[in-house]
């Protein structure tokens, strides 16, 4: 093992043995290990949080079952790369062994890339194993999820996570020539969040900061390793909702400039743009609403096309749809609107539809009134006519406030104009 490689690196397990946690998997009595001793094994999709053994567990399937192993991330490939693969991994006769094909990321890869393997996984060209942090019902299109398995992956616990300090003290050609004393264990554990990957880079990067001498790991030593390295993108932690938060508020805010730099933050960390995507789309409701409805339709097709074209081009089209809703003329009348009605609901409870409001699909209802007295608005002047759409109880409420905007005023003025004093805003 290369020791200029990181920790991590150099302690990934070689034999499905040495994989810590996931016995669920790949126990004495784990599903992928009982598939695995019968040589035969499904496409699959990997579901877990970052450092739990995904990839390394990938790579291990394919050295038991004696497959080729071709590794793509969903990151940087396209669908020229996956073609390509499954070229090589062609010809499959009947006694031959189907490649593995590792996507990491996979839910990063659009439709079209994701279409462009469902072929070679029908005819078992290839056996595809995906990773993925994210829920594959939402991220991976159900043509190929349904030829596929799920396994979910749990994240490390705690004594999992000492198990992999322990053996990369003993094992580790580096470590092991170190004096090392795991006096206060608690700040690695909070820092690692369940990842093992994080977990050892930062105590190797803690060991490295005791200089020559001996190395005593404290919870004191681990915070300040932390924050000297703080500047990564932890999409998993405190980092990624404080990010996020910051980049709604910029365009709320009306600032193209931050919402941009948030943007990229968030970009180059690897956060995922369909949760990007969603956020903006709440936003132009929450926070622009009826002041430029055109906002929603902006924000939706912003989801739909990141979902078509894949990254990295799609930042192109986030950035493009921030830089609109931080532009744009806010109102969060309608937010303020839904909460205002559902309060009401809570406090009044379940108020009776009024009879003129109510369906008459038989003549039973028709006989006791039903939709007797409702007057079709289209036949009044304006296509309007005064009468009553709420409950008795609660007649006269108003919930809707338009807001200090010119599109929300105009319809403020139409409202105080057919209701007179329920629309005035005095």
């Amino acid at each position: 093992m290369d020791n200029t490689a990181p920790l991590a690196e150099r302690m990934r397990p070689r034999t499905l043995d040495e994989v810590v946690g996931q016995a669920h998997l790949v126990g004495k009595d784990g599903v992928l290990r009982k598939a695995l001793a019968g040589g035969m094994l499904p496409s699959m999709i990997l579901w877990g949080p970052p450092g739990v053994g995904k990839t390394t567990l990938a790579r291990l399937i394919a050295q038991e079952l004696k497959r080729p192993f071709h590794a793509l991330s969903a990151i940087n490939s396209g669908v020229k790369d996956v073609r390509e693969v499954i070229e090589q991994a062609g010809g499959s006769g009947l006694f031959s062994r189907s490649a593995v094909l590792f996507i990491d990321e996979i839910h990063r890869f659009s439709k079209a890339q994701q279409d462009s393997l469902l072929g070679a996984v029908e005819k078992g060209t290839i056996t595809l194993i995906g990773a993925t942090t994210e829920n594959p019902s939402f991220e991976v299109i159900s043509a190929l999820l349904s030829r596929c398995q799920v396994y979910i992956l749990e994240p490390l616990t705690e004594e999992d996570l000492l198990v992999l300090l322990d053996r990369a003290m003993r094992n580790d050609s580096d470590l092991k020539q170190r004096t090392i004393e795991l006096k206060e264990t608690d700040a690695l554990m909070r820092a690692s969040g369940g990842d093992a990957r994080r977990l050892l880079n930062t105590f190797e990067l803690c060991v490295s900061a005791s200089g020559a001498g001996p190395a005593i790991i404290t919870n004191e030593l681990v915070k300040e390793v932390v924050q000297t390295n703080a500047g990564r993108y932890d999409k998993q932690g405190e980092q990624h909702y404080d990010i996020i938060s910051a980049f709604i508020k910029s365009m709320r805010g009306s600032d193209p400039n931050a919402a941009v730099y948030w943007l990229a933050r968030m970009v180059e960390g690897g956060e995922d743009p369909l949760f990007i995507a969603r956020r903006m789309v709440i936003l132009a409701s929450e926070d622009i609403g009826n002041a430029n409805p055109n906002a929603l339709l902006m924000a939706t097709t912003t989801m739909q096309a990141v979902q078509m074209i894949g990254w990295p081009e799609g930042r192109i089209i986030l950035s493009q749809c921030a830089i609109y809703l931080a532009c744009s003329a806010k109102s969060n009348a309608s937010y303020k609107a839904i909460g205002a009605a559902q309060a009401e609901v809570k406090k009044s409870g379940d108020l009776p539809v009024p009879i003129a409001l109510r369906n008459a699909p038989t003549k039973l209802m028709k006989d006791i009134g039903y939709g007797k007295e409702y007057q079709y608005s289209h036949e009044g002047e304006d296509n309007f006519i005064d009468q009553e759409f709420l409950p008795e109880k609660i007649s006269g409420s108003a919930f809707y406030h338009p807001g200090d905007n010119p599109r929300e005023q105009e319809y403020a003025a139409l409202l105080e104009k057919l209701w007179k004093d329920r629309y005035a805003e005095g």
